[in-house]
């Protein structure tokens, strides 16, 4: 039996470029990397040199703050490089792959034999730990902390994104083993949500409280799911995993191997036949795209487009990306821009292009913003797409200015960046929501804690 979720304000941007239902094997790449920017607030501290030779699953650091948190590699072969910023911050670490990975071997398990303790134990030592993320804050868990919930969304309802009933119409057996491991480390329930449109793989899957999801985005984003089916207070925990990652911690107990391998989508209307790719955490961007753009001039995102990150041919998969988008680069300018329907080509929530009148027509997106930061904020306008039961411009203010008493009554504990990604693509004053909401978001961990 399962609980609707109904969802009215939001907007689905839709994109050309969807990947088709067809999954292949990227070449492998020669070098992986892992970030530790990509663990949000982890302060990284190394346990090898540069020159080690490591396993796959083995560890290359943990966090100074939780040092029970342990990031391994994905890949084994060796360290070949340590980049370091400014003050010696790590920036990455770079493994040239062996042709073939051996892995360290953490012993088969069935997680309904063992205890919780044993359970986040043996996540803890594997490297599975940091696809466990907290709300509030969005960061990777505390490893002594203990959740009134955990949330896990398999419905992506972000523009392009990897459909998760794609990448894991092989893995349900993973994914249950996933669940039963989680539901070790509640004394609450494992929320599971699906597209409410569709006869979901997932929906027979045991031990969860199972939600159908109907509307449009950011109806997929976990947030907006724990605002309706469990709201967080001040002082409470929940905590969140993405599908793929369930896949992969159930891969652990089953197999007794840290595999991580993920299916992606690449997608965008730059590139020639989108579709799925399997490939590893941390692979050479150059690798996924190579041969399968069809032009020069892009923007490859690890991510989707409203919340992924620019990255070069150069770059890497980020840790937690399922989809890789290629869009035109947008570094041309339109005569007469600023002119309301100067272009039926152009998709706009505000009715300044003629998108309204074509509301099924799929567009051919850019990265050019048409305009720059304004002095100016439409009253209304973000309420349009925000679902959540908070007052997103008056909260937005109270970011900017770092009053933290305003901040918790206007709903901080509720929200992550990602839940203003489309704040960020319709608001006429061009603010970058998410970077001010990530920002008082880490002010509040200094001062909250």
């Amino acid at each position: 039996m399962s609980t609707d979720i109904r969802i009215k304000k939001g907007l689905d941007l839709k994109l050309v470029g969807e990947a088709q239902a067809i999954i292949a094997v990227v070449s492998r790449s020669q070098v992986y990397s892992i970030k530790p920017s990509d663990f949000h607030k982890v302060t990284p501290k190394l346990v090898i040199k540069e020159g080690a030779e490591v396993q796959a699953g083995e560890v290359i650091f943990y966090s100074k703050d939780d040092e029970a948190v342990k990031f391994v590699s994905p890949v084994s072969g060796k360290i070949i490089e340590i980049k370091r910023g400014e003050k010696r911050v790590i920036l990455e670490i770079r493994i040239q792959a062996d042709a073939q990975d051996t892995f360290v071997e953490h012993g088969k398990n069935n997680p309904n034999e063992m205890s919780a303790d044993q359970v986040k134990a043996h996540l803890l030592a594997s490297g599975c730990w940091p696809f466990i993320k907290q709300r509030p804050y969005d960061v990777v868990a505390h490893s002594g902390d203990s959740p009134k919930a955990i949330f896990i969304s398999a419905y992506s309802s972000a523009p392009l994104s990897s459909d998760v009933e794609v990448a894991l119409k092989d893995k349900v057996a993973s994914f249950q083993a996933g669940v039963d491991a989680l539901r070790k480390l509640t004394s609450g329930k494992v929320h599971l949500s699906v597209n409410g449109k569709s006869n979901s793989i997932l929906s027979g899957i045991s031990g969860v409280e199972l939600h159908k999801v109907f509307g449009p985005h950011p109806a997929g984003n976990v947030g907006v799911q724990i605002a309706k089916i469990n709201p967080i207070n001040i002082g409470e925990r929940v905590w969140v995993v993405a599908p793929q990652d369930v896949a992969i911690i159930g891969d652990l107990f089953l197999n007794g191997k840290f595999d991580a391998t993920k299916i992606i989508a690449l997608a965008g209307s730059e590139v020639a036949n989108p579709q799925y790719y399997a490939v590893r955490i941390g692979a050479q961007m150059k690798e996924i795209v190579s041969g399968k753009l069809a032009s020069d001039n892009v923007r490859i995102i690890s991510g989707d487009v409203l919340t992924g990150a620019k990255v070069t041919a150069d770059g890497n998969l980020g840790y937690y990306a399922n989809t890789v988008t290629v869009i035109p680069e947008g570094n041309h300018y339109r005569m007469f821009g600023w002119m309301p329907f100067a272009g039926a080509d152009k998709h706009s929530m505000q009715r300044t292009a003629l998108s309204f009148l074509a509301p099924g027509k799929k567009y051919k997106a850019d990265t050019n913003l048409n305009g720059e930061e304004r002095a100016l904020v439409v009253t209304g306008e973000m309420e349009k797409v925000m679902p959540l039961d908070i007052y997103p411009m008056q909260l937005l203010k109270a970011c900017l200015a770092s009053n933290i008493d305003k901040m918790e009554k206007l709903g901080i504990y509720e929200v992550a960046p990602e839940d203003f990604a489309l704040i960020d693509y319709i608001n006429t004053s061009k603010l970058e929501a998410q970077e001010i909401i990530r920002e008082a978001l880490d002010l509040m961990i200094k001062e909250v804690g």
